[in-house]
């Protein structure tokens, strides 16, 4: 039984199902309205922008929506890491450098040919 479209302020938790979507009320590993939503990643633009939540109030570079499968993009982290000289990782397809080098990499980003567009603050 998938229980029924809930409203605000409706279960979240069952012990039937475990953890359900809010807004469509089914369980969160049959919600269908998280996986029709579109996906910022395939729109063609790479993203440059600075987080600094869970880093200690450090900064960090995070650059999104690069086409590349993951051993061409741990490829291309090892350059940008190389040219900022700065350590970094790759997280969910996103590229994290340490340091605030937005415009170093938003140039670099676009001599190799991404169409580029910076993001958050």
């Amino acid at each position: 039984m998938i229980p029924k479209k809930n409203k605000p302020g409706g279960i979240v938790y069952s012990t039937e199902f475990g953890r359900t979507c809010p807004a469509c009320g089914r369980p969160v590993s049959g919600c269908a309205c998280r996986r029709s939503s579109p996906s910022p990643k395939n729109d063609g633009i790479v993203r440059v922008g600075r987080i600094t939540k869970g880093c200690r109030g450090k900064g960090l570079t995070v650059i999104t929506g690069i086409p590349l499968d993951n051993d061409n993009l741990s490829a291309l982290a090892k350059q940008l890491k190389q040219k900022c000289g700065a350590g970094g990782t790759i997280k969910d397809g996103a590229i994290e450098i340490q340091g605030d080098h937005r415009d170093m990499l938003v140039q670099e980003l676009t001599a190799r040919g991404y169409t580029i567009k910076r993001s958050g603050g």
